[in-house]
């Protein structure tokens, strides 16, 4: 790889398989999220934004911070140095901040022994839950063919119901190319 660095062009394609949320919420499997899907596992503790809404920045930062301080050297180290086009990188830095599983994936150790068919077949098994098909698809598809889905505009849901459960129906598409640049800039020449 000759650079670490995120793009605009990385951030916005992970987060529009995110989606936004602007203060805590359950995940489809019960797991307390909040901004674009980050959990307390990232190191980033979201009990803060319970009942209290951050801005879209704050979200941005946090998301930026995290893929560039956490996600990104994890992913450059589960394929040890091998050089990835910007889209690989991207599609890598997807599934990881998803699933967590970038060191153990299996579809990983088999592109780096040049088994390309059983890697892009193997890119499936993390398929759960069903949710999460049509992802790890796009996820696939940019990976092995560099076939991009974001164009900026991501689905931020506005209400989140006292079960802890996001409106479903108070969802409305923001573009954040604004903000993602401003954050970038900001972070510019500390990746």
């Amino acid at each position: 790889m000759t650079a670490h660095l995120l793009s605009e062009r990385m951030l916005l394609e992970i987060a529009e398989h995110e989606g936004l949320v602007l203060e805590a919420y359950l995940d489809s499997v019960g797991v307390l999220t909040w901004g674009f899907g980050v959990t307390d596992k990232s190191g980033h503790k979201v009990d803060r934004y319970r009942g209290k809404r951050s801005t879209v920045v704050r979200a941005i930062e946090v998301y930026e911070w995290l893929l560039r301080t956490r996600y990104l050297p994890q992913v450059i180290a589960a394929f040890r140095g091998r050089t990835l086009t910007e889209a690989q990188l991207t599609a890598a830095l997807s599934f990881h901040w998803n699933t967590g599983a970038i060191g153990q994936a299996d579809w990983v150790q088999s592109f780096l022994l040049g088994r390309r068919d059983k890697a892009w077949t193997e890119f499936m098994n993390w398929s759960r839950p069903r949710e999460i098909i049509a992802r790890r698809k796009a996820e696939r598809d940019l990976f092995f063919d560099g076939r991009w889905s974001g164009d900026g505009v991501v689905t931020m849901y506005e209400r989140v119901r006292a079960n802890g459960i996001p409106d479903w129906g108070s969802a409305r598409p923001i573009d954040i190319r604004d903000e993602v640049r401003a954050a970038l800039a900001k972070n510019a020449g500390q990746g």
